[in-house]
């Protein structure tokens, strides 16, 4: 993430080994460092271990965009490692500046993520076992090699095999050609279970006999037997270039300034988010997401994967393409992380970022003197991509020019298909093709916002609009106010759409040209209602999708919304956990953990691959500016649009 010059020519694509800024994600050669920090200390037994992580120790949160930060300060990495054959793991915080450990924790019962390279051993594993291989013969499967198994995080059911084992849970297709598209073939009622950690095929459940769907449903354009040609190209040009530059470390555009991070874990992190250095918001992430999934069958009821914390959508990001997943003039940032043996793995073009025209910003005609002024609005994009087995995940994170933030999560890919009895489904899916069915659930998301609105100082209150009771304050019975309660306990909230609910975060020292506590409020727009028991084994474990906001103060090893290690993880942990403390968040720096996501019932609509849908939240000014901060926007008129004359005689 070098500095570059301020004209950005299309699709130029740079890494981040000059490190200009200490919150930008390791280099290439600090992960390199940091590996062999840790072999070095474990001598001979370095062949016995594999590496979960490697990303940056951020510095202290105290550490603030109006601080100047040196580029000498000292770097620091932590390492996650795990045993071959054995559970547990190793957490290590390294300077890398000095080349020493700092510290060294072991969890002996706990789980890595599931890693991209153990993928294809679990398939392997399976599709090499004669219990599962004789399965497939009796349903007429004689090539293996069009035999798909994907690996499933087991969750955590109190089974006597998950004792003492890091073990997953398969579910198995069949292509009918080597392109084919799998996941219209389930093969319903075979699931083998493997010990990730030795690759032991535990056991192999044969039950079903439902009829393997054998009709294609592909969807990549060979496949088709039309395309349509009918569209004009669309082009978007900057033929002066882009209006963002890199400055020491920092995305610079308009009046916005942040750092851009990544890790294995979350993905796509933005720091020291500040406008006119303004401070807004310290850290913000993606931290979790779960899939919950609603079907009571035996075989499907420990559906509950967390894309997150089990696999880590940075390891699994993709590297995007110019004029297809990015469209315009492009800036892209390259990503490192370690692979399962703590070399460098690199993500070319793993982070896109552009702007894009988004229509009339403000506008008025004054008929009196018939003049009117119109301001276009423009947002500045930075997203990414990762693909988790059958689905894909886009980040994308918006700044507009009246101050407002935007996260939108965009999701497609292929929906988990299971096998049914043609024409018949069942209640808890849709039969999307014959013998067919998606099955109903859900994708709950949770940022993790560390607010810090005009500094670190700030208050939280709940805004709820209500009615004022008929009677002398509201003798027609139309008054509504909004109704400000602080909250002052760390705590879990629920939205309430009959109320209008959102969450303001202000200032405690600085105020507005009305003397008001500057602020930004949380606006929930994509609120989920869980349908899980909170008491099951699934719904334990993800006890911070039954609350929409969380608010904690910050913590420095309070990272993840459902703790450190998921895979397998107990009941209760994560947020539940940290708010039993029950800290008070007055003069403390805020953290707001957000849940949000989609509920999704499946639709023919959504196969054979599905268009995108979206959710996501908003985080705007709200008494921050004194007045619309695109009031000073000059007017301007864009040369490239032109008129096309086709109904010239008008309607």
């Amino acid at each position: 993430m070098n500095k570059l010059p301020d004209n950005i020519s299309h699709g130029i694509s740079i890494s981040n080994e000059e490190i200009l800024h200490p919150l930008q994600p390791l280099s290439r050669c600090e992960i390199s460092t940091a590996a062999e920090i840790v072999r070095s200390s474990l001598g001979e037994n370095a062949n016995k271990f594999k590496f979960e992580t490697i990303d940056l120790l951020e510095p202290s949160n105290d550490i603030g965009v109006s601080s100047k930060l040196s580029k000498s300060a000292k770097r620091k990495a932590r390492v996650v490692i795990f045993p071959v054959g054995e559970i547990g793991v190793i957490i290590y915080e390294l300077s890398l500046t000095d080349k020493t450990i700092e510290s060294k924790r072991h969890l002996a019962t706990a789980r890595p993520m599931i890693q991209l390279e153990q993928f294809l051993e679990i398939e392997n594993a399976v599709k090499t076992d004669k219990r599962f291989i004789d399965a497939c013969k009796k349903r007429g499967i004689l090539d293996m090699d069009l035999v798909c198994v994907d690996p499933w995080s087991a969750g955590s059911f109190g089974e006597d095999c998950e004792k003492e084992r890091h073990v997953s849970h398969t579910f198995a297709w069949v292509r009918n050609s080597p392109e084919d598209n799998l996941y219209a073939h389930p093969i319903e009622g075979l699931n083998a279970t493997v010990d990730i950690s030795t690759l032991e095929v535990l056991s192999v459940i044969d039950k079903s006999r439902t009829p393997i769907p054998k009709t294609p449903s592909n969807y990549a354009a060979k496949f088709q037997e039309s395309l349509r040609a009918n569209f004009k190209p669309i082009n978007i040009t900057q033929p002066k270039g882009v209006s963002f530059k890199f400055i020491d470390g920092k995305i610079v555009w308009d009046k916005w300034a942040m750092v851009i991070g990544f890790n294995a874990r979350e993905g796509l992190t933005l720091h020291d988010i500040a406008y006119e250095e303004r401070s807004i918001c310290k850290r913000a992430s993606i931290a979790e997401m779960v899939v919950p999934y609603g079907s009571p069958d035996p075989a499907h009821a420990r559906k509950n994967v967390f894309d997150i914390g089990e696999y880590g959508l940075g390891k699994l990001t993709n590297s995007l393409k110019l004029g297809c997943d990015c469209l315009g003039a492009i800036q892209y940032l390259d990503c490192w992380v370690s692979d399962i043996n703590g070399q460098p793995m690199k993500i070319e073009n793993g982070i896109c970022i552009h702007e894009e025209d988004f229509g009339v910003l403000w506008k008025h005609y004054d008929y009196r003197i018939n003049e009117t002024e119109v301001r276009r609005s423009r947002r500045l994009v930075i997203s990414s991509f990762a693909t988790v087995g059958n689905y894909e995940y886009g980040s994308f994170w918006y700044f507009y020019l009246d101050g407002e933030i935007e996260f939108e999560m965009k999701a497609t890919g292929i929906i988990n298909t299971v096998g049914c009895e043609p024409h018949k489904g069942d209640k808890y899916g849709t039969e999307v093709a014959p013998g067919v069915l998606g099955q109903i659930h859900q994708h709950i998301f949770c940022a993790r916002l560390e607010m810090s609105v005009d500094g670190d100082d700030n208050s939280v209150f709940e805004c709820d609009t209500v009615a004022e009771p008929l009677g002398e304050n509201n003798p027609y019975g139309n008054a509504f106010y909004v109704r400000e309660t602080p909250i002052e306990f760390e705590d879990g909230r629920k939205a309430d759409e009959d109320k209008h609910r959102y969450w303001k975060f202000c200032s405690n020292e600085k105020t507005n040209f009305m003397g008001k506590p500057t602020g930004y409020k949380l606006e929930p727009t994509s609120r989920v209602s869980m349908f899980h028991d909170p008491q099951s084994p699934s719904g334990g474990r993800m006890g911070f999708a039954y609350k929409d906001l969380w608010l904690t103060p910050f913590a420095k090893e309070e990272r993840y919304p459902a703790g450190d290690f998921v895979n397998m993880s107990n009941s209760g942990e994560g947020l539940p956990e940290y708010i039993k403390k029950s800290r008070t968040l007055s003069g403390k720096s805020i953290v707001a953990w957000h849940s949000f996501g989609l509920h999704h019932m499946p639709r023919l609509e959504d196969y054979p691959v599905q268009p995108v849908i979206r959710c996501g939240f908003k985080l705007t000014p709200v008494g921050f500016f004194d007045r619309n901060p695109g009031i000073d926007l000059a007017p301007e008129t864009n040369e490239a649009s032109c008129s096309t004359n086709i109904a010239s005689n008008g309607l």
